[in-house]
């Protein structure tokens, strides 16, 4: 006879955002289930690889309540500041500039640099200690009814697993999402982003670079430490996007024309740097699910949106997500009521996806607006970018919606 846990909720995908979600639940005294069709990665044993998260000052309460950011073996490097320019391969940002410091919202910093294998120790560090939580990885799920009286899963592991709601967090492509029929839209952006890290020369000062070039946007975040071996004192992740052509002879370099590459588009602020650690690439491209929930299911994280990496609130858009679903769940089993019912469901696709929709259009506009060289364009956005710089509001709005306080 197959064994049958009942739980309030279960949650497929254990990456950031489905992994946070079952710890902020769990730590509510929620029982919750978590399954993922890959062991949890040991990150710990890992050596560094270059990727790295910049978590929001609006997510960092999330991961804290879920009892993830106390262990996060590193010390997050804050950013403190950002400077916004307009610029060219091969020279420095145009001094029509924006910069935006954290101090000047009263917040301690924008957000924290937090390296990915940081986030996986942390996360595997807390899920085991969670008596409301049960960990099924490697594992998958069959989902053997929906319904109104909840859901039923078949695991792989031979269990099965009885709950109240069922939430989908394994990515863009998610098996759930496409089994209720949900529909999603999309766009391409014909360009792949590059993501790793550097040494550098010069201190960075806890500051963040975005660059717009003509060909796509080049973003350097400051991280803590240089990671053991490197051969400058100071290190910085970068998340470059560029036009698919161009960034595929960009990957074929080797690392020191790679690195050279990397020093033109950072403008020359950070002096020599080189490349650490390994390169990751993916195609860019932009995804919205039509609606984020089903009977007894609910969307999080990649498996409902997707958006370009311009403004670098991806992962903070699902934590968001964790944040509003997880305190809907809570209040609904405080108070004796279904954690799954269509009434909770719709309150949670009207706290996030009008959010999410607004992010994706946003970051489309920034694109559209800062990916192009033609002159006369290129001066009014740099003229733009200096006016933002002296509206003291202005400023300060778009400063709270970069750190995810909008």
């Amino acid at each position: 006879m197959e064994k049958t846990l009942h739980v309030t909720v279960a949650i497929v995908g254990a990456g950031p955002v489905g992994a946070t979600l079952a710890a902020a639940l769990a730590a509510a005294d929620i029982p919750c289930a978590v399954l993922d069709a890959a062991p949890l990665p040991p990150m710990e044993l890992e050596a560094f690889d270059g990727r790295c998260y910049a978590i929001s000052a609006g997510s960092r309460p999330v991961l804290e309540a879920a009892g993830v950011w106390e262990r996060l073996p590193q010390t997050p490097c804050p950013i403190e500041s950002i400077l916004v320019a307009d610029g060219e391969p091969g020279r420095g940002p145009s001094p029509l500039d924006l910069t935006f410091r954290a101090a000047e919202t009263g917040q301690e910093a924008f957000g924290w640099m937090v390296e990915a294998r940081s986030l996986r120790v942390a996360l595997n560090a807390r899920l085991p200690r969670l008596p409301s939580l049960a960990v099924f990885a490697p594992a998958t799920a069959e989902v053997i009814s929906r319904g109104a009286d909840g859901v039923t899963l078949r695991l792989s592991s031979g269990e099965r697993v009885e709950a109240r709601l069922l939430v989908a967090a394994e990515g863009r492509r998610s098996p759930l999402r496409q089994a209720a029929g949900i529909r999603t839209t999309g766009l391409d952006y014909r360009q792949i982003g590059m993501v790793g890290a550097f040494a550098h020369e010069k201190p960075h000062g806890n500051r963040a670079l975005e660059m717009f070039l003509p060909n796509g946007p080049f973003a350097q975040l400051p991280l803590s430490d240089a990671p053991a071996g490197a051969p400058f004192p100071h290190a910085s992740a970068f998340v470059w996007s560029d036009r698919t052509a161009i960034a595929k002879r960009m990957l074929a370099l080797d690392d020191a024309a790679f690195s050279r590459e990397l020093a033109r588009r950072s403008g020359g602020l950070l002096g020599e740097v080189a490349v650490v650690g390994r390169r990751w690439s993916y195609p860019l491209t932009a995804m919205a699910a039509q609606v984020y929930t089903a009977e007894r299911l609910a969307l999080v994280g990649d498996a409902a949106h997707g958006i370009h990496p311009i403004a670098g609130q991806g992962l903070n858009l699902g934590f968001a997500d964790v944040a509003a679903l997880a305190g809907l769940i809570i209040k609904a089993v405080e108070q004796g009521h279904d954690p799954g019912a269509a009434h909770l469901l719709a309150r949670y696709q009207a706290a996030r996806r009008p959010a999410a929709m607004a992010m994706l259009g946003a970051t489309h506009a920034l694109e559209r607006l800062f990916g192009n060289g033609f002159p006369p364009l290129r001066a009014a956005r740099r003229l733009g970018i200096a006016a933002v710089d002296r509206i003291a509001p202005l400023k300060r709005a778009f400063a709270r919606q970069a750190m995810g306080l909008g």
